[in-house]
C-alpha cells in the first residue's frame, strides 16, 4: 500500500515550523501542526493566554478524515496571510470532535441555534471564559454570494470586540441561557414523579411505536429506499426499529422498507463494492455519489442491520453483505493490538474519491475487453465516465439473479466471474496511493464494532468473527482501564483521555453480545461491572437519565445530558437497551426500576419527535416485550445443545435474553440459574417470559414452539 505523502499524520517528518499542536496525539490535531496559525490544543493554557492577551478565543473543530476540514485547512489556515490575522486577534484552538465529543456537542448546539445548521469544521468564536457569541460551520477564505468570508469575519469580530464588547457578550449570554434552558428543561422532576420500579403503568405504550412508525414512513423513499432526499444517510438505527415494528404488528411494509433501503444502499455507490464497506453518506438521493469517508461507527451499525435482516428473511445477499463489510474492517481497519481505527479519509493526492474512482482506460487495463464488457453491464460504467472527470463510480445494476437471466449466464458462474473481476480491480486499486487512515481507537466505536462482530458471528454461524470481538475487547479491557476500572476513551500511543457516556453504554453492549456469543462468563461480569461504574459517575439523581460527562470530569459551560439517535445512536438509548437485557441476563430486578427512570426522563424528548429517537424506540420494544429468558443447561459439546443455538440464532429473534448454564461461574453473576440443571444428564432449555416459566424444552423444535416461533 502507498501512503498519501500529504495526510500530514506525521509533522515531525517534515521541517515545517511546527505549533503547539506538534506534541499531540490525534491525528487531526497533527494535521494542523504545521499550519502558520498559532493552534492552542484544548486546555488551560489556552484559556490563560485568552485572559492575559485580553483575547477571543478562534475554536475550530473538525475530525481527520472530514473533506471540508482539510478544505478550509488548505483554503485558511495554510494562508500565512489568514494567519497572521488570526494570530493578531485571537488565541486560536483546535479540537478533534472525535477525541472531545462533549466539547464538540456544546458548541455544535450553540452553532445550530444561532444559524440553524450544524457540520464540521466547525468554527466558533467566544469569549475567554468559554461563552460563544458566534457559531458558524465551513467559512470560505473571502466573501462570495452574500456569505461573509473569514477575513471579513476577524477584521469584524476583532472591531467589535475592542470598540463594542457589550454586543457580544449579550450575545454570548443569550446563548448560553438558550443551551442551559434547553439542557434543564428535559426531564426535569421525572426522579420525583417515578415512584414506580418498572415500565408497566408508565406513559410509555406500543402507541409511540407506532408514532415513530409513522413518521419514519412519512420520509420514506419508496423508490431508492432511504429515508428524506439528499443528502441521504445510511441511518442503521432506523432499519433496526422497522425490523422490530414488523416482527411486532406482523405487517409487512416495515420490512419491506428495511429490504428496499438496504438492497439500495447495497447495490449503490456508497457501497464500496472494490474493497467492501461503506461510504458515509449519499449526495444524492439514489444512493449513487457518496461522500467517500469511511467511519468505523458505520460499518459496526450496517452490519448489525444487515445481520438482523438476514435473521429475518433469510436472503443471502444480507449475509454476504455482512461478511463484506467484516472482511474490510479485519483487513483494512484492525490494529496489532486487536482495537479498531476510527476512519479513512475521502480524499487521496488532494482529490475527493479519487482512490475509489475508475476512468475506463484503467478498467480496461485491469480487466481486459472481455471482461469489461461484461463489468459495463453488472456495474453500471461508462467508457465517458459515470462522474467527474471521465470517471465511474461502481454501483451494481440489479441483483445477480435478474442479471444472469438477461445475460443468460447462470447465476453461480456470473457470481465468480464477477468475484474474480473485483479480486483483480482491488489488486490494482492497492497500488495507489491510499487515503489517510486515521489510526487513533475509541472505546465507544470499537464497542460497536465488537457488538457487530459477536452479533455476525452468531448469525452467521462463524466463530472467528467473535474471536475477533473478544481480541478487541479483551484489548480494550486490559489496556482502556484504570487501576480504579474507569475507562478511558482514546487509544493512540497510549491511552488517555476520560471515557464518556458513549464510551461506558457502548462497550457495555458490546460485551452483552460478545457474552451471547461465546458465553464467557468474564464479559458479562466486565458488563454488569462498567454499568456500575457508568450509574455511579454518569447518573442524574435529580431528574433521570445519564448525563453525557462524569461527575468528577472537566467543568465545561454545560453538562450535557442527550437523547437524541443522530449518525450515532444516544449513550441513553443505549444504556437504556443495556439496563434491560442486563436485567433479563442476571436476575437483577433494581435494574428495572433504573431503566424505568431512564425512560421516564426520555419521554418528553420522544413524545415530541419519536422520528429522532429510532433506537431509544428499540429499547422501548425490548421493555413492552413480550421479552424470553432462555437458559441453555448443558455443555457446549453437547449436539441438542448445538441444535438449541442455532435455531435461536438463525432466527430474528431480538427481544431474548440467552444464558449458559455449565459449570458454576454463572451462578456469581446470575443466581437465579442455580438450581437449572440437565434432565436425565440431556441439555435442556428453560425459557420463562413476563415472570412465567415453562417446561424445559429437550430439543430445538420444543424450544421454537416455546419462542412463539413458527
Amino acid at each position: 500500500m502507498t501512503e498519501d505523502p500529504s495526510s500530514g499524520i506525521d509533522p515531525s517528518r517534515s521541517s515545517c515550523q511546527q505549533n503547539r499542536l506538534c506534541k499531540e496525539k490525534s491525528p487531526y490535531l497533527l494535521q494542523h501542526a504545521c499550519n502558520p496559525v498559532d493552534w492552542y490544543p484544548w486546555g488551560e493554557e489556552a484559556f490563560e493566554a485568552a485572559r492575559r492577551e485580553d483575547k477571543p478565543i478562534f475554536l475550530s473543530v473538525g475530525y481527520s478524515t472530514c473533506h471540508w476540514c482539510h478544505v478550509m485547512a488548505h483554503e485558511s489556515f495554510e494562508d500565512p496571510n489568514v494567519a497572521r490575522l488570526l494570530n493578531q486577534s485571537f488565541i486560536c484552538i483546535k479540537v478533534d470532535r472525535e477525541e472531545r465529543p462533549d466539547i464538540d456537542q456544546i458548541y455544535m448546539a450553540a452553532a445550530i441555534a444561532v444559524s440553524g445548521r450544524g457540520g464540521w469544521p466547525l468554527t466558533v468564536i467566544m469569549t475567554p471564559d468559554k461563552k460563544p457569541f458566534f457559531a458558524a460551520t465551513y467559512i470560505p477564505k473571502k466573501g462570495h454570494l452574500g456569505l461573509t468570508g473569514l477575513m471579513e469575519l476577524i477584521a469584524q469580530v476583532k472591531e467589535m470586540w475592542d470598540n463594542d464588547r457589550e454586543s457580544l457578550m449579550s450575545s454570548a449570554n443569550i446563548i448560553v441561557d438558550h443551551l442551559k434552558g434547553r439542557q434543564s428543561g428535559r426531564g426535569a422532576g421525572v426522579q420525583k414523579e417515578a415512584h414506580k420500579d418498572s415500565l408497566s403503568g408508565s406513559p410509555f405504550d406500543s402507541s409511540l411505536l407506532s408514532r415513530g412508525y409513522s413518521a419514519l414512513s412519512s420520509i420514506y423513499d419508496p423508490e431508492n429506499g432511504g429515508f428524506g432526499t439528499a443528502p441521504k444517510f445510511p441511518t442503521p438505527h432506523h432499519i433496526l426499529f422497522l425490523l422490530r415494528c414488523w416482527k411486532r404488528t406482523k405487517n409487512i411494509l416495515p420490512l419491506e422498507m428495511a429490504k428496499t433501503t438496504l438492497q439500495g444502499m447495497r447495490m449503490g455507490g456508497i457501497y464500496d463494492h472494490v474493497g467492501f464497506g461503506f461510504h458515509r453518506y449519499s449526495t444524492d438521493p439514489e444512493w449513487f455519489v457518496p461522500h467517500f469517508e469511511k467511519m468505523l461507527y458505520d460499518q459496526a451499525l450496517l452490519a448489525m442491520a444487515y445481520a438482523e435482516a438476514y435473521q429475518a428473511t433469510g436472503e443471502e445477499e444480507y449475509a454476504q453483505t455482512v461478511r463484506e463489510i467484516l472482511e474490510y474492517i479485519l483487513r483494512d481497519m484492525t490494529s496489532p493490538e486487536g482495537g479498531f481505527y476510527s476512519a479513512e479519509d475521502a480524499d487521496s493526492e488532494g482529490e475527493e474519491g479519487k482512490f475509489y474512482t475508475w476512468t475506463a482506460v484503467e478498467l480496461k487495463e485491469s480487466l481486459g475487453e472481455e471482461d469489461f464488457r461484461l463489468l459495463i453491464r453488472l456495474f453500471d460504467v461508462y467508457e465517458s465516465g459515470n462522474y467527474e472527470g471521465e470517471r465511474n463510480i461502481l454501483r451494481q445494476r440489479s441483483s445477480f439473479s435478474d442479471a444472469a437471466s438477461v445475460l443468460k449466464i447462470p447465476e453461480e458462474e456470473l457470481y465468480h466471474r464477477s468475484s474474480d473481476m473485483i479480486s483483480r480491480l482491488y489488486l490494482a486499486r492497492e497500488k495507489r496511493v491510499h487515503p489517510l487512515k486515521d489510526d487513533k481507537i475509541l472505546t465507544d466505536w470499537n464497542g460497536l464494532m465488537i457488538a457487530a462482530l459477536a452479533r455476525a458471528a452468531g448469525a452467521l454461524q462463524d466463530p472467528d468473527l467473535a474471536t475477533a470481538a473478544s481480541r478487541a475487547a479483551d484489548f480494550l479491557l486490559e489496556v482502556m482501564r484504570t487501576p480504579e476500572g474507569r475507562l478511558m476513551h482514546r487509544y493512540r500511543q497510549g491511552a488517555d483521555i476520560q471515557a464518556n457516556l458513549d464510551d461506558y453504554a457502548f462497550l457495555i453492549w458490546g460485551l452483552i453480545e460478545l457474552y451471547e456469543a461465546i458465553f464467557d462468563v468474564k464479559y458479562l461480569k466486565a458488563a454488569v461491572h462498567l454499568n456500575e461504574i457508568m450509574d455511579k459517575h454518569f447518573w442524574d439523581g435529580e431528574a433521570g437519565g445519564f448525563f453525557f460527562t462524569a461527575d468528577d470530569g472537566e467543568e465545561l459551560l454545560v453538562r450535557k445530558k442527550e437523547y437524541y439517535d443522530g449518525a450515532l445512536p444516544s449513550g441513553n438509548s443505549i444504556a437504556l437497551l443495556n439496563l434491560l437485557r442486563l436485567l433479563h441476563l442476571t436476575g437483577d430486578t433494581s435494574l428495572e426500576g433504573k431503566a424505568a427512570l431512564l425512560a421516564r426522563s426520555a419521554l418528553p424528548a420522544v413524545s415530541a419527535q419519536p422520528l429522532g429517537y429510532t433506537m431509544l424506540l428499540c429499547a422501548l420494544d425490548y421493555a413492552l416485550g413480550p421479552t424470553y429468558e432462555v437458559a441453555l443447561a448443558g455443555s457446549l459439546e453437547d449436539v441438542g445443545l448445538k441444535e438449541m443455538l442455532a435455531a435461536i440464532r438463525s432466527r430474528f429473534l431480538p427481544n431474548k435474553a440467552v444464558v449458559l448454564v455449565s459449570g458454576s461461574d454463572i451462578v456469581t453473576v446470575a443466581p437465579f440459574t442455580r438450581d437449572l440443571v440437565p434432565v436425565k444428564g440431556k441439555a435442556v432449555a428453560y425459557v420463562c417470559s413476563d415472570h412465567v416459566c415453562q417446561l424445559p424444552a429437550t430439543n430445538a423444535a420444543e424450544l421454537m414452539a416455546l419462542l412463539e416461533i413458527n
